[in-house]
């Protein structure tokens, strides 16, 4: 009776002192520091350890053996490529949509929509890497169907990550297409609307669908089946949605 009541108590300890470590595309950063603390709210011996990056990077590390249990994509297509390659043991969902949004350290005018791109005092657009990151793609996309992006594609700076364009776009460049959810972070609260950024028309690009997956690291693991979990509930969406997310 001893040995199965050391052994439970021994269980019970290993599921609240354990690590998660989730790779996370980077636009869900400026969110994390509240999901964690909202989850650590309940389990609060389990450490969230995150590795931020381009989805696609991120991808390529999962493929090469990285010991992520965990990947929260910027959209729907790396997870769901995982998975068909049996490194993922869920189906992939979306746990969360993004936007787009253009961000200028300087004064613009937002009315004349993506054409803004196209004047003079725009030199420089940071975007990120289109072939790695969602948003970037994204982005190319708008730009495609706003009919600028012929004209506008030799001022690119670009990005590894949405993070890095969010810096760029404020430093290197003079604008820049960012996840609309980096505007929610304490530290942008100095950029306002309609005069340092806005909102790029949704219907320039397809709906930014971000995936979730729990890969073959994390099975059976009831932490990361908690985070999991955790991800889904109102009070993740809540989160989320405070940090411009629409949510399902």
């Amino acid at each position: 009776m001893k040995k199965i009541l050391l052994s439970l108590c021994l269980t019970l300890m290993s599921l609240n002192a354990g690590e998660i470590k989730i790779a996370l595309a980077a636009n869900v950063s400026y969110a994390m520091d509240d999901l964690k603390k909202a989850f650590n709210a309940l389990y609060p011996e389990t450490k969230v350890k995150v590795t931020l990056g381009s989805s696609g990077k991120l991808t390529a590390q999962i493929k090469n053996g990285a010991p992520y249990q965990l990947f929260m994509a910027a959209n729907m297509k790396y997870p769901e490529a995982l998975y068909e390659e049996g490194l993922a043991v869920s189906r992939p969902i979306v746990y969360a949509q993004g936007s787009l949004a253009y961000l200028s350290s300087k004064q613009q005018d937002f009315t004349k929509g993506i054409a803004l791109i196209k004047d003079d005092t725009i030199k420089k657009i940071a975007v990120a890497n289109p072939k790695t990151a969602p948003y970037g793609k994204a982005a190319v996309e708008a730009m495609k169907r706003g009919g600028v992006l012929e004209e506008v594609e030799n001022k690119f700076v670009y990005a590894e990550s949405i993070s890095q364009t969010v810096s760029y776009a404020v430093t290197a460049a003079d604008i820049g297409f960012i996840a609309k959810s980096s505007l929610y972070s304490p530290k942008m609260a100095h950029f306002k609307e309609g005069v340092n950024w806005a909102d790029v028309d949704p219907e320039l690009y397809t709906p930014i669908n971000q995936g979730m997956v729990v890969l073959s690291n994390g099975e059976k693991n009831s932490e990361v089946a908690a985070f999991y979990t955790f991800m889904l509930s109102a009070k993740a969406k809540e989160i989320l949605q405070k940090y411009g997310y629409l949510v399902p």
